[in-house]
């Protein structure tokens, strides 16, 4: 919802129509907590968890394309500084994440959830902590994120309640 939203909205800014991308961005804000300003960039194939939920991002911020944001992340500037983040491709910022002040993310990134990342990230890291660190390097994606495998106990889908006695 909040990215069909985003992206009507963002072409209506490209085409200078006046108006309904801001009804748009209010009505992002009360209904869904989110504040996504028309102006981003967001690239193609990029993802919000439940819905981009409590999502604030700056209204100059730039992501790349294939990126995953969770809920309640923050994109944003740094009070004296003019530049704000730009992510790359293939990141993923998982739930809490903060991403602020004049700050790069490289391609194939991974965000720890309520990492606070105030430095720039290269390509192929993890980073966690506040504030963020690098816990990983030179990873793969596919390693990490894509793989769905479901464990259950003893065989049995849902695991049965011990009776009282």
């Amino acid at each position: 919802m909040l990215y069909f939203s985003y992206l009507v909205a963002h072409w209506m800014y490209r085409h200078h129509i006046p108006f309904v991308p801001t009804v748009i961005y209010y009505l992002q804000r009360v209904f869904l907590r989110s504040s996504v300003p028309a102006s981003v960039m967001i690239g193609r194939g990029t993802k919000f968890a439940y819905g981009g939920i409590g999502l604030v991002i700056h209204a100059r911020a730039v992501i790349g394309s294939n990126c995953m944001i969770g809920q309640d992340v923050t994109i944003g500037g740094k009070s004296g500084w003019y530049e704000v983040p730009i992510i790359g491709d293939n990141v993923y910022i998982n739930a809490g994440g903060r991403i602020l002040g004049p700050v790069r993310i490289g391609n194939n990134v991974i965000i720890g959830a309520n990492a606070v990342v105030v430095k720039d990230v290269p390509n192929n890291c993890i980073v966690a902590g506040v504030p963020a660190k690098i816990i990983k390097e030179n990873i793969s994606m596919d390693d990490y994120i894509g793989k769905t495998s479901v464990k259950y106990r003893d065989n049995q889908p849902w695991p049965e309640t011990p009776k009282r006695s």
